[in-house]
Formats: C-alpha cells, structure tokens, sequence
C-alpha cells in the first residue's frame, strides 16, 4: 500500500521559512516523478513545482527563486524548501509521486504565513 505523509508546516512570519518533508513508503522513489502542489482556500490546486526522474526540476512562476524541491531516494523522502515566504504563500501542500501510471497524494500539510 503506497502512503505519502507530509510534515513540516506552520505557521511562520512574512520572509521567515520552513522546510516540508514527503515521506513515502510502498512505492519505489528511484527514477520516477515527483513533486508538490498547493491549494489555497477558495482557489484550485496550482503546481509549486515537479521533479523528473532524471532530475530536471522546473517550478511555478510564483515561487522560482524562492523554493527548492530535493529528494533522498534512499530515504524515500521528498523535500521542499521555502524561503521568503510571503502571505500568499499560505495554502494547504500536497506532495505527489507518479509511478506505475498512477498519481499518488499526500493527505497535505498547512502552511500560514503571517505576522
């Protein structure tokens, strides 16, 4: 059974930042894509960015230059750094894992910029 379980959200001030953790477990990490999502309230799901097997990662144009996804494959962990956080960064991540033709989400984890 594939589980994804993220970690690492709060609440931080404008221009602080956090780090979320993916953690996955029954699927293999190795070779396929990845990536996060995030979802404000009220708005769709819009890409934070996506990483290929290969190791091409390319970003939504609202957080280039300021997030940085990373992954561990030995450790079946995903990571995505963000700094500069503004507060319209505030929205619910999810992370995802495409493998065997299938989509995988996480169950998401708040993050709420304000001061």
């Amino acid at each position: 059974q594939v589980q994804l379980v993220e970690s690492g959200g709060g609440l931080v001030q404008p221009g602080g930042s956090l780090k979320l953790s993916c953690a996955a477990s029954g699927i293999i990490f190795s070779g396929n894509a990845m990536g996060w999502y995030r979802q404000a309230r009220g708005h769709q799901r819009d890409l934070v960015g996506l990483t290929t097997g290969g190791g091409t990662t390319t970003y939504g144009d609202s957080v280039k230059g300021r997030f940085t996804i990373s992954r561990d494959d030995t450790k079946l962990t995903m990571y995505l750094q963000m700094n500069s956080l503004k507060p319209e960064d505030t929205a619910v991540y999810y992370c995802i894992v495409y493998a065997n033709y299938t989509a995988y989400w996480g169950q998401g984890t708040q993050v709420t910029v304000s001061s």
